[in-house]
C-alpha cells in the first residue's frame, strides 16, 4: 500500500521546522499527526524496543530481521513507522591524502574506514532499504551531541534533512517515550553543528600532530612507528607525566610532632597534638622531657556541638564514577558502561549527564512505589514516605545540563542484574532516596589539654569525638556514615595522668599516585573532553601504551613520558590545556547559537598550521629525540644511570637524573638543620625511605661517583 506523498500545506510547515532555530517549543507536533511511511532511528537495537514496546498500543506491530538485525513496522491506517536500530556510530571522519597537513577529508561508512568496525555494514544497508521511499525520519537516537550526529548522518546519507524530526528523552519508559513521540521537535541543529565541530576537531588535530610526529621518526631513521596524539588526550596525559616526573624528583624531609596518650576513667585515649610547628629534632626531644617531667595534663577548654549535614545532590556521571571508583573500585569506563547498559533496560534515566538536578515534573511517588517492589528497598521506602509525610523535595546541586536531569531510577524492576550491574543501581537508587531525606545530624566533642607547669600557652593536645544523633539521609546512603568515636565528658581544669610521651618523626609526602578517576575529575576540572569522552579518553592512553596500572594506580610509561617530553619541548602548544578548553568552549557556543561551525574549524585549522610550521623548523630534532626515547637510535652519550641522552657532560647525567643530583646536594642543607646528621646518615636515610623518588635513589646509588 502507497501513501499520498505530501500535500503542500505541509510542505510549507515541514519548511518551517527545518530552520535552524531553538525556538522548539512552538515547533512541536505529535508522531501520530504524520501521514506517509515514517523512519525511526534508535541508536541500538535495545532502544529501538524500547521505542516500539512503548507506541505499540497505538498499531500493529510486525518484527522483521536484516542479516540478523531486527526492525519493526507499525502499522496504522494512516501511515508505516519503520524502527531501525543503528549501532552506535556508522560514520567517520577519512581522507585520501597522504602526509600532513591534511584538511580535506569527508564522512564515509566506518566499515570503510575500520578494519573492527566490519559490524556496521550491515546497519548502513538496512537503513538503505528501509530510508529509500520514506516520507519522514525522526531522530530517537540518545539525547546528546554523539546522538544527534549519528541520527543526522544517517538521515542525511539515506533521507531527508528537510522532511526530518527530533525527539527528547531523559529514560526509556513507556511513558517518557510516548510523551517524547508526542512532542516532536524539528532537527536540533545546534546540538548537530556542535557534534560535527567535535568530530571535525578532533580528527584534524589528531590526523596532522600523529602524522606529523611519525613523519619526524621515519625521517631520521627510517623506521615506521605509530604514534598518535590528540586535542584533548595529548594535555591529559602531560598531566599524568608531569605527576609522575614529580614523584621521582621527590625528596622526604622530617617533620616533628608529639605523640601523647592520656588515661581518663581508666581507659587510654591518643591525644593529637596542636601548636607551634616544631622544626628541629632537638626542639622536640626538650619538649617531650619538659611535659614528661610534670606527668599531667590539664583540661583547659571543653567544646561540645551538633552540626546538620545536608543529603549529597543526585548524581550525575562524574559524581557516580567517583562513588563507584571509591566504594567498588570501578573504572570511570567500567561505570559508564554499566550505566548506559541500565539505561537501555529502562531501570535508569540517561547516565551521561552533568546535571545534579531532579525535573520537578517527575513522578517521584510512582517511582518510589516501583522500587518498593524491590525487595532490598520496601523498608526503606515505607521509611522515606513516613517520615516525608509523602512530601518529596529533592536536595538538588548546583551543576545543569541543557539536555538531561540527574539520574535517577525508573522504578522498573530489574531482572537478572549482573553482580557489577547491581553494584551500580544499587548506589543510584540509594543516591536518589537519599536526596529527600532529612539531613543527618552529628554531635561533636573536642576537649583540649595543656600540659601542667609548661609556660607556653600555644602547646595543646586536643581529643576529639563523634557521635551520630541522626541518620537521616544516612539511613539510605550508608556510605559517607563516619565513623562513630566515644569520648568522656570532662570538667575545665580536670587533670588527667599521661600514659606515654614520645618524638614522633614523620616526613612529607610525594604527590599522591594518579587513578584513573582522579584523572576524569582533572578532566571535568579544566573543562576538557565532555562527560561521554572522558573515560574512553583515558582507556585509549592504556590502549596506546602511554600509561599503564600499577597496585591500582596509573603510572605513565617510558614511552608516554618520552612523547610529553619531545612534544611540551618543541611542540609546546599541544600539551596546552589553555588551547583545548579555549575549542571546548567554542563548541559551547556553537551548542548555544552563539558560534558558527565553520569559523571554529577555520580557527582551528590556522592555529594547527602555525603549530605544523614551527614543528617542521625543528622536525629533524624532534625526530631524533622520539628516536631515542623509541629506542630506535642511540644517543652519542647516555645517562650513566638510564638510556636517555646526556644533558650535563660534566656529570654524565640526563635531564632528570641531574636535576635529582641538584635536588639531593639542595636538600642535605635542611635535612642537617633539622636533624643534625651528617652527609652519609643522610644518604642511608633517602635509600631506607620508600618516598623517596626513583630517580633521586638512583642518584645516590652513585654519589660517590658524581661528587
Amino acid at each position: 500500500m502507497r501513501y499520498t506523498r505530501i500535500t503542500k500545506t505541509l510542505i510549507d510547515f515541514m519548511k518551517d521546522l527545518s530552520k535552524e532555530t531553538t525556538d522548539t517549543e512552538q515547533s512541536k507536533t505529535s508522531l501520530y499527526s504524520l501521514k506517509g511511511v515514517i523512519v525511526i532511528i534508535a541508536e541500538k537495537p535495545k532502544a529501538a524496543r524500547k521505542i516500539v514496546d512503548a507506541l505499540r498500543t497505538s498499531y500493529s506491530v510486525r518484527q522483521y530481521r536484516y542479516h540478523g538485525i531486527p526492525y519493526w513496522i507499525l502499522q496504522s491506517p494512516y501511515s508505516k513507522t519503520i524502527v531501525a536500530p543503528s549501532a552506535g556510530h556508522l560514520f567517520g571522519l577519512t581522507t585520501e591524502l597522504k602526509g600532513y597537513p591534511v584538511f580535506s577529508y569527508s564522512w564515509k561508512p566506518l566499515y570503510v574506514i575500520e578494519k573492527n568496525s566490519l559490524h556496521t555494514k550491515k546497519f548502513i544497508e538496512l537503513f538503505e532499504k528501509v530510508c529509500r521511499n520514506a516520507d519522514y525520519y525522526i531522530n530517537a537516537c540518545d539525547y546528546d551531541i554523539e546522538g544527534s550526529v549519528i541520527g543526522y548522518l544517517i538521515i542525511k546519507h539515506f533521507g531527508d534533512p528537510k522532511r526530518s524530526f527530533r525527539v527528547k528523552f531523559s529514560s526509556l519508559t513507556p511513558i517518557e517515550l510516548r510523551e517524547s513521540f508526542n512532542n516532536i521537535m524539528p532537527l536540533d541543529w545546534n546540538m548537530i553543528e556542535a557534534g560535527l565541530c567535535r568530530h571535525e576537531l578532533d580528527w584534524i588535530w589528531g590526523i596532522n600532530v600523529s602524522r606529523a610526529l611519525m613523519d619526524s621518526v621515519k625521517f631520521v631513521s627510517g623506521k615506521k612507528v605509530i604514534l598518535s596524539a590528540g586535542r584533548v588526550q595529548t594535555p591529559t596525559l602531560k598531566f599524568v607525566v608531569d605527576r609522575e616526573i614529580e614523584r621521582n624528583l621527590f625528596i622526604p624531609i622530617p617533620r616533628y610532632t608529639i605523640s601523647i596518650s592520656v588515661i581518663i576513667n581508666d581507659l587510654q585515649y591518643s591525644l593529637e597534638y596542636q601548636g607551634p610547628l616544631i622544626e628541629t629534632k632537638d626542639q622536640a626531644s626538650d619538649l617531650v622531657e619538659n611535659i614528661r617531667r610534670n606527668k599531667y595534663l590539664v583540661v583547659t577548654d571543653y567544646l561540645e556541638h551538633t552540626k546538620k549535614i545536608n543529603p549529597p545532590p543526585p548524581f550525575n556521571l562524574g559524581d557516580l564514577q567517583e562513588e563507584a571508583a571509591k566504594i567498588y573500585g570501578f573504572s570511570p569506563y567500567k561505570t559508564q558502561a554499566i550505566a548506559e547498559q541500565l539505561y537501555l533496560n529502562a531501570y535508569i534515566s540517561y547516565p551521561r549527564t552533568n546535571s545534579q538536578k531532579l525535573p520537578p515534573t517527575l513522578n517521584y511517588k510512582q517511582i518510589l512505589q516501583g522500587l518498593s517492589k524491590i525487595h532490598v528497598y520496601n523498608y526503606l521506602v515505607r521509611s522515606l514516605l513516613q517520615e516525608t509525610g509523602g512530601i518529596l523535595k529533592p536536595v538538588e546541586g548546583p551543576k545543569e545540563d541543557p539536555a538531561h536531569p540527574a539520574i535517577y531510577p525508573t522504578g522498573i524492576v530489574p531482572e537478572k542484574l549482573r553482580s557489577d550491574e547491581q553494584k551500580i543501581y544499587d548506589l543510584i537508587v540509594r543516591r536518589f532516596l537519599a536526596v529527600f531525606a532529612r539531613p543527618a545530624v552529628i554531635s561533636h566533642r573536642t576537649i583540649v589539654f595543656h600540659p601542667v607547669g609548661l609556660k607556653d600557652k600555644n602547646i595543646k593536645f586536643v581529643l576529639r569525638g563523634l557521635s551520630i544523633i541522626s541518620e537521616g539521609w544516612m539511613k539510605y546512603y550508608p556510605f559517607h556514615k563516619p565513623e562513630e568515636v566515644h569520648v568522656p565528658r570532662l570538667q575545665i581544669g580536670a587533670k588527667v595522668l599521661i600514659k606515654n610521651i614520645r618524638v614522633k618523626r614523620v616526613f612529607t609526602k610525594p604527590p599522591e599516585k594518579l587513578t584513573k578517576i582522579k584523572i576524569l575529575r582533572w578532566m571535568e576540572e579544566n573543562n576538557i573532553g565532555t562527560e561521554s569522552t572522558r573515560a574512553r579518553i583515558i582507556e585509549l592512553l592504556f590502549d596506546r601504551g602511554y600509561l599503564k596500572s600499577s597496585g591500582g594506580k596509573t603510572e605513565a610509561t617510558n614511552l608516554g613520558m618520552g612523547l610529553i617530553e619531545v612534544v611540551s619541548e618543541y611542540f609546546n602548544e599541544l600539551t596546552s590545556i589553555e588551547l583545548t578548553r579555549k575549542f571546548e568552549d567554542y563548541m559551547n557556543a556553537i551548542r548555544n547559537g552563539k558560534r558558527r561551525r565553520n569559523e571554529v574549524i577555520e580557527e582551528a585549522k590556522n592555529t594547527l598550521m602555525n603549530l605544523i610550521n614551527k614543528f617542521n623548523e625543528k622536525k629533524k630534532e624532534i625526530g631524533i629525540k622520539l628516536s631515542w626515547r623509541l629506542g630506535l637510535l642511540k644517543p652519542p652519550k647516555h645517562c650513566i644511570l638510564c638510556d636517555r641522552e646526556v644533558y650535563n657532560e660534566d656529570k654524565q647525567l640526563c635531564k632528570y637524573h641531574y636535576e635529582a643530583f641538584l635536588k639531593v646536594k639542595d636538600t642535605y642543607i635542611e635535612w642537617r638543620k633539622r636533624e643534625n646528621i651528617d652527609w652519609h646518615r643522610y644518604l642511608k636515610e633517602l635509600k631506607r625511605l620508600s618516598s623517596t623518588g626513583k630517580w633521586v635513589k638512583d642518584v645516590v646509588s652513585k654519589i660517590d661517583q658524581l661528587l
